[in-house]
């Protein structure tokens, strides 16, 4: 070995526990930064560019006080584990979809309050005032509840549209966040029927029983389709995947899995992509159908364009 290796070495040898040292205090110095969540995705469909914005998640407990009601508690534990799912708590997600279709904004639905939506909003780089049409695809409090708040209305500039059905069953309960939420709104609402269009290429789909008029919207831009199910399915295993499963959220139960079955065995013969609301952010998918039910196949990509 040369001098000059030999010295080079020995530097080295000095230098290794002192380096090493820094290294473990850079390492220690490295705050916890606690669990994150994206909060939206983005992707084009044909002319069309679509955003998914989490507007709020949180834990629920005892999850077959919800779902799968009319089940064995051993029926709902097996199905559970087999899709490694606790059946002690289940973790709620609130998805409003924002469509641009070059012309209008369109906001369907609205989550939980003004502060979750308008935050998912601006993370996606939009405004509230930017928005042009709000679409309500049925009338529980968590797609009403941004509609407004202490300050007023959230979208000033937005007209507003919902399903015939939908706001006249509503208008007749008394029921207090439709009666603060969206009766006052009423003058600026247009009211659809089924198959019938919030703009062209925006189509509303009939799938009653979640409420007695709950629809679903079908997009479709340039040949290329998707669909927005909103509650139809609430879980890809606990309803989706076993849509005569009953869900506590279903005024009509069996009209709700009638609404299931027709809407996800289109969804699966067609090979049509979907964005659930209530689905794992970012909320988007295929079905297919699997046995007497169906499975949720999360995009993976296909996408990303």
């Amino acid at each position: 070995m040369t001098e000059f290796s030999r010295r080079t070495m020995m530097k080295l040898s000095l230098a290794t526990p002192f380096l090493g040292a820094l290294s473990s205090a850079a390492r220690a110095e490295a705050p916890s930064m606690g669990a994150s969540f994206a909060h939206h995705r983005r992707f084009t469909l044909g002319g069309f560019e679509v955003t998914t914005l989490l507007a709020g998640t949180t834990p629920r407990e005892n999850p077959q006080g919800i779902f799968g009601t009319n089940v064995s508690e051993e029926e709902f534990a097996e199905v559970s584990a087999a899709n490694f799912l606790s059946t002690d708590v289940s973790q709620f997600y609130f998805t409003p979809v924002v469509v641009n279709t070059g012309a209008e904004l369109i906001l369907f639905d609205t989550g939980l309050n003004p502060a979750g939506i308008t935050a998912a909003l601006t993370d996606a780089g939009y405004s509230a005032e930017q928005v042009d049409t709000v679409v309500l695809t049925h009338m529980h409090g968590d797609h009403i509840g941004g509609l407004s708040g202490e300050a007023g209305v959230t979208f000033p500039n937005a007209r507003y549209v919902t399903g015939r059905t939908e706001f006249d069953h509503w208008a007749g309960t008394g029921n207090d966040g439709f009666e603060a939420k969206v009766r006052p709104l009423a003058d600026s609402m247009t009211f659809l029927e089924p198959d019938q269009d919030v703009a062209s290429g925006i189509t509303s789909v009939q799938a009653y029983g979640h409420t007695p008029g709950h629809m679903g919207y079908h997009l479709e831009s340039q040949g290329a389709r998707l669909m927005l199910f909103a509650d139809l399915a609430n879980h890809p295993v606990w309803s989706l995947a076993h849509p005569e499963w009953e869900v506590l959220f279903d005024s009509d139960k069996e009209m709700a899995a009638a609404s299931r079955r027709r809407v996800l065995d289109m969804l699966a013969a067609d090979r049509i992509p979907a964005i659930g609301y209530h689905m794992p952010f970012p909320g988007i998918g295929f079905v297919e159908t699997r046995g007497d039910g169906f499975r949720w196949v999360p995009e993976s990509g296909q996408l990303m364009g």
